[in-house]
């Protein structure tokens, strides 16, 4: 009889080993997944090559690193502060929480038409991809999800992520539209590359207009519209050369607005600067007003025939447009009497 109660008792602590051991193993097993599904960040980002970036418009941006910089799609220079900002969230996004189980299915079922695909690469390598959603409730994070790069299958929960130390959503640093990497700079000459400006003052009286040849780092001309020379004040035009270094444009319109584009073309433009450089290249910058929306400056009570504030571009062949504002590029657009001699004063 004690040896049948011995058994028994031996058979049950079997079962509850086994039964505990399958618990166990399927409790780490789900904590590893767990852990593995929160792996968003890649530290790393100096052995970053290649960032894929697409969302469900149809936009697709793929930065690329060069020797030269990064570029997007093998077109374009990306600007520097928005690569910088999304390697930031490459290395430092965290798991700020999960997403409560009675909210799970419509935040899946909201990145199903509204996230962002991500694919990092170190060579030709895939080292990470997940899914950047939209902002979280208390706009702090995103919510994103990860891949299992090995499987190619996404994890099944989606997460609140966050930068820590940064209060704001993480999806607009996620670029996937390839015009909105593009660096902003447009014009950008030092004199030394320069070989001549000519400066067409549409709007003006003819003899507004001139052009400037560079004969050397110390010798130049400047010219008038009727093809004669003129004399000028030196500092005020090395001074003039040095305005035309990096000039940013505040937003690419190019094949946005069709129409405007059309009008603007059908018009002639209030100033014309042509910039031949030593490497005889020719670039030409056609710049056009600007309708003014209101009727007058609410604080001034002046009326405006244009925008005093902005006004457009056409450069780069032609093909390109964009809005600049005048605060940046209005020095220049003088006359030649900028370059006037001071007359000595007589005593």
């Amino acid at each position: 009889m004690k040896k049948k109660s011995s058994l028994v008792i031996i058979v049950i602590l079997l079962a509850l080993s086994i039964v505990s051991l399958f618990l166990y193993k399927t409790k780490s097993k789900s904590s590893t997944v767990d852990k593995e599904g929160r792996n968003f960040s890649f530290k790393d980002t100096a052995s970053i090559t290649k960032i894929f970036i697409a969302d469900k418009e149809g936009d697709q941006s793929e930065v690329v690193r060069t020797k030269k910089g990064w570029v997007v799609n093998n077109k374009y220079p990306c600007r520097g502060e928005a690569i910088l900002n999304l390697l930031e969230v490459i290395k430092n996004v965290e798991v700020k929480m999960p997403v409560p189980k009675e909210a799970r299915e419509n935040i899946i079922k909201s990145m199903s038409t509204r996230a962002m695909k991500v694919e990092i690469y170190c060579g030709d390598d895939l080292v990470n991809q997940y899914y950047v959603g939209h902002e979280t409730d208390d706009a702090e994070g995103s919510y994103m999800l990860l891949t299992d790069v090995e499987s190619g299958e996404n994890y099944k929960d989606p997460y609140a992520c966050f930068i820590p130390g940064f209060v704001g959503f993480l999806q607009p640093r996620f670029i996937a539209k390839e015009n909105e990497w593009r660096d902003r700079v447009v014009v950008n000459y030092i004199p030394p590359q320069i070989k001549s400006i000519s400066v067409m003052q549409y709007d003006m009286p003819k003899d507004s207009s001139f052009s400037i040849d560079l004969v050397n780092a110390n010798n130049f001309k400047l010219i008038g519209a009727d093809g004669k020379e003129l004399p000028f004040d030196v500092v005020k035009l090395k001074q003039y050369l040095v305005y035309f270094q990096n000039l940013s444009y505040e937003a690419l319109i190019t094949n946005r607005n069709k129409k405007l584009q059309d009008s603007l073309v059908s018009k002639h433009p209030f100033c014309e600067i042509t910039i031949k450089t030593s490497n005889l290249s020719t670039d030409v910058y056609r710049f056009y007003r600007k309708q003014f929306m209101g009727n007058v400056n609410p604080e001034l009570n002046v009326k405006y025939d244009y925008d005093p504030d902005r006004l457009y571009l056409q450069f780069d062949g032609d093909r390109e447009w964009a809005q600049l504002q005048y605060f940046a590029f209005g020095k220049l657009f003088i006359t030649r009497h900028y370059f006037d001699m001071k007359e000595s004063v007589k005593k």
